[in-house]
């Protein structure tokens, strides 16, 4: 078991790593062609962020451990807010544009809902995933708008060195074989560890999977609060929760439906719960303070301990 644990780890460092170096070729492409920074921002460098979600969570559907692949989804979407608003909070107090607050945030509270809804039954069907995938496209028409009539500011990735066309090419070509070398290595090792440990694959998926696919945004995150950019911070947690479910979870459904009996109500409910209860904190003063940091985390640590108390 101590090997697939060490060959869990690195596939999850390929899949960074693969998921980085795609995502910067993508923008060097998109800059030598002419496309505004603010679209690569929004559209290449968001997808890149979730791409290691998106390949655990495909490459598991595909291999039939459909836990795993939603387990990885719900799974993040829960560490998005209870670890990283959490912890980036209890580092410095967050404060959250009236934008974001009234605009953004409620496509993510949309988004967690509509899958909570959609997994009542344990099943993702083609015709929820279209579902998703259409919430997907109507966010990425919505968030494109907003930018045309200037309320979102152009993306820091602008500033990021051109490379060669041979370069960029290469970049993206490796790091596509690095995510998918990487995820097949990470769901078979991950498959496997859950077996020796008699735990179900829903739960490896909402632990250990998610844990590693949300380490980009925990120290990007964390990095942009101890700095004064809580907005960045805020905005990556928001992002990346709605790629999370209309992006990843639809393009996955409609390749193949999904049974879950091993996602429970309890899970679906918190990862609704949690985005709610971040909606609330940042309505109230439109600043997640120090306390209520702490309050996410202690939340993220009790559902962690449910799980395995009850793996």
């Amino acid at each position: 078991m101590l090997l697939n644990i060490v060959l869990i780890i690195a596939g999850v460092a390929l899949v960074l790593w693969g998921a980085d170096r795609m995502t910067d070729g993508a923008v060097a492409i998109a800059q030598r062609l002419n496309i505004p920074p603010i679209v690569i921002g929004l559209t290449i460098v968001a997808m890149g962020t979730s791409m290691p979600e998106f390949c655990v969570s495909l490459v598991s559907a595909l291999k039939g451990t459909a836990d795993l692949a939603i387990g990885n989804v719900v799974g993040s979407n829960i560490m998005n807010v209870l670890l990283i608003v959490g912890v980036a909070a209890m580092v410095s107090p967050m404060m959250i544009s009236v934008s974001t607050v009234k605009k953004d945030i409620p496509w993510a509270v949309v988004a967690a809902i509509a899958l909570g809804f959609f997994c009542y039954d344990n099943l993702l069907s083609r015709y929820e995933a279209l579902v998703l995938f259409v919430f997907f496209i109507a966010f990425i028409c919505y968030t494109l708008w907003c930018a045309k009539k200037g309320k979102i500011t152009e993306s820091e990735e602008s500033g990021k060195k051109k490379y060669s066309p041979l370069m960029a090419v290469g970049l993206v070509l490796l790091g596509l074989a690095c995510l998918i070398f990487g995820s097949n290595l990470f769901v078979d090792s991950a498959t496997k560890v859950a077996a020796a440990l008699g735990v179900s694959e829903a739960v490896i998926g909402l632990t250990i999977v998610a844990g590693g696919t949300s380490l980009p945004e925990l120290a990007t995150s964390v990095v942009a609060a101890r700095k004064g950019q809580s907005e960045i911070a805020i905005g990556n947690v928001i992002g990346s929760n709605v790629f999370n479910i209309f992006m990843i979870l639809g393009i996955t459904g409609l390749i193949t439906p999904m049974n879950m009996p091993g996602i429970t109500l309890i899970d679906l409910s918190l990862m609704v719960l949690s985005i709610i209860l971040l909606w609330f904190f940042t309505y109230t003063k439109f600043k997640v303070e120090r306390w209520e940091g702490a309050f996410l985390f202690a939340i993220l640590v009790g559902y962690m301990w449910w799980l395995i108390a009850n793996a």
